[in-house]
């Protein structure tokens, strides 16, 4: 019989072809047992601020084998419920030569489910998929709408808003202190932030699909705060307040907790420094982590250098490599960059040819719609000093003002990135892949985009923005406008008034933008690089049992001179 003694999870993290981790959160001190077939695992929780967790590290699996498992908290079966609906979870190794598919997207709000929600959110994109999984087959090796099922599901930021809070999570804070004083709605603690973890996993369909389905987490500036290291400017504002430092250590420490440590490998999490804390920690009592990792996270925010939240993974013939976009930023005016010299290094690092397709997952589009792209360079330029003091401090303005702090807003990085890219599908970094594919969320409209070449591998952009959080339809329009159109010649221009040089290469749209809730996913197979978003549909008033239908879906094929000159062939119905 299952017990209250699971908080949250199990969630299944970094899988390779031996070896699986398992996250929960328990409600006491206690030891946690993964038991698959005959074999077992076990782990001792740690503690943080009241809280306590563990990461389970089966090892010795069979390569490619689907075994269920179930997770016991000293001694007492705890999951899966035996009156649950959902399948059986599964523990689903990486099958030796199989090409890899995966699910990926961003943006996605803790509401409720029911019509209200879905009349002020959307449909989670997330738990329709969920739910056709579930009904599609009980194993990760079945399939639905004839599509396998994925090796991973990649979230690319703003799993959680810490700085826009659902009434559910405003009532538990309400409970706490007084909202009317600062942070106000926004999170402020470790506590606060551990409460909107609960409500954005606990959903039994979403808790099932990430019991069984593993996953790769990256934040982006929700996770944290809007904006979140947009400049020094805004840096220092947040500094200057009375509650940023607590949300900030809150922030970072909770994410190394509920996001961070699952996304390592268990060669990478034994050299990791706050992971050693617990594996060495003596005796059989639980280690508490709070005050270690709160300092961890203050030298992480200060010093972006102490700590590498990104990471890099090989499935066959493609490579991910995950990148941070938030936290290693360098704001000092005279070294501005996206990436620090530390992470610009270690991305060099790990852009290489030799793989059939080089993925390169971050939270913010590297490329933009051209227009958009035009505007940010323009006004990092004036913020920065172009036209002189009065108008840097209206350009920083407008910058806080509407977001305008991608990888444009970072000219020096995006042309370091842009020309990693172009050496990879040159060839000039080993045997080029067939595509250099960039995935990305964070602007709330999903769209693909391809840099216009001759020769050489495709560099593409595909972009899955939100899974739960659409803009409203006055903001869809302004941001059409704003990304297509005459927004790229007068963006163009602008940008030239203050000096700024023109992007190494051009990109153009391919399909999109739509700005429905979506999940996208990819497949590498024979005829190249398949991708498709897919939506959740509520019919007949049936709020809780959304279907899953197709939004788009296109082929990127390798490249041919023939079909370079002919620029067809590209889509699929």
């Amino acid at each position: 019989m299952t017990t209250s003694s699971l908080v949250l999870g199990p969630i299944m993290r970094h899988v390779d072809e031996t070896s699986a981790s398992i996250w929960v959160e328990t409600r006491d001190a206690a030891r946690v047992t993964v038991r698959a077939g005959r074999q077992s695992w076990e782990a001792r929780t740690f503690a943080v601020h009241g809280h306590h967790y563990a990461l389970v590290e089966a090892e010795g699996l069979e390569p490619g084998a689907v075994v269920p498992y179930t997770v016991e908290i000293d001694g007492n079966h705890s999951w899966p419920d035996p009156d649950s609906e959902f399948p059986p979870p599964v523990i689903a190794t990486l099958k030796p030569g199989a090409q890899l598919r995966l699910a990926y997207g961003s943006c996605r709000t803790s509401v409720p489910h029911d019509a209200s929600g879905n009349r002020t959110h959307g449909v989670d994109s997330l738990r329709a998929y969920a739910l056709a999984l579930a009904a599609g087959s009980g194993t990760a090796s079945g399939t639905t709408n004839g599509t396998t099922w994925p090796e991973l599901v990649v979230f690319l930021g703003d799993q959680v808003y810490a700085d826009s809070t659902s009434e559910e999570m405003q009532e538990f804070i309400r409970a706490r202190r007084d909202i009317k004083e600062p942070p106000g709605e926004e999170l402020k603690d470790y506590e606060e932030y551990a409460h909107l973890y609960h409500l954005a996993w606990s959903d039994p369909a979403n808790r099932w699909l990430l019991s069984t389905l593993p996953s790769a987490m990256i934040f982006d500036d929700h996770d944290i705060r809007d904006d979140w290291n947009a400049s020094l400017s805004w840096k220092k504002k947040m500094e200057a307040t009375s509650w940023w430092h607590e949300r900030i250590v809150a922030g970072l420490s909770s994410y190394w907790v509920y996001q961070h440590l699952g996304n390592l490998s268990p060669q990478e999490r034994a050299e990791d420094v706050i992971w050693q804390q617990i594996v060495l920690h003596p005796g059989g009592d639980e280690p508490d982590l709070s005050a270690e990792l709160d300092r961890f996270a203050e030298l992480a925010d200060q010093d972006p250098a102490s700590y590498r939240w990104s990471f890099c993974r090989d499935f066959g013939d493609t490579r991910l490599i995950v990148v941070d976009s938030r936290a290693a930023r360098n704001l000092d005016p005279e070294r501005r960059a996206l990436l620090d010299g530390a992470e610009m290094t270690w991305l060099d690092g790990q852009m290489r040819g030799g793989f059939r397709h080089l993925l390169v997952a971050t939270s913010l589009p590297f490329l933009l719609p051209m227009g958009l792209h035009h505007v940010e360079s323009w006004n990092e330029a004036i913020s920065e000093g172009a036209w002189g003091k009065l108008a840097a401090r209206a350009g920083e303005k407008l910058r806080q003002a509407v977001d305008l702090e991608h990888w444009g807003a970072f000219q020096q990085s995006f042309r370091d990135v842009a020309a990693m890219a172009t050496e990879v599908a040159d060839g000039k970094r080993g045997p080029a892949p067939e595509t250099v594919t960039f995935l990305s969320g964070d602007v709330h409209f999903s769209y693909v985009a391809e840099v216009e070449r001759s020769s050489g591998s495709r560099i593409l952009q595909a972009v899955c923005s939100p899974i739960r959080n659409p803009l409203p339809r006055l903001m869809r329009s302004f941001g059409a406008v704003m990304s297509y159109g005459l927004a790229v010649p007068i963006g163009a221009l602008v940008a030239r008034s203050a000096r700024v040089p023109d992007p190494p290469f051009r990109w153009s749209r391919v399909r999109g933008p739509w700005f429905s809730n979506n999940l996208a996913s990819l497949e590498v197979s024979d005829d190249g690089l398949h991708l498709w978003w897919e939506t959740g549909v509520v019919d007949g008033g049936d709020d809780l049992n959304p279907r899953l239908e197709n939004v788009a879906s296109l082929t990127m094929a390798p490249r041919t001179p023939q079909e370079h000159a002919a620029r067809s062939g590209r889509t699929s119905p």
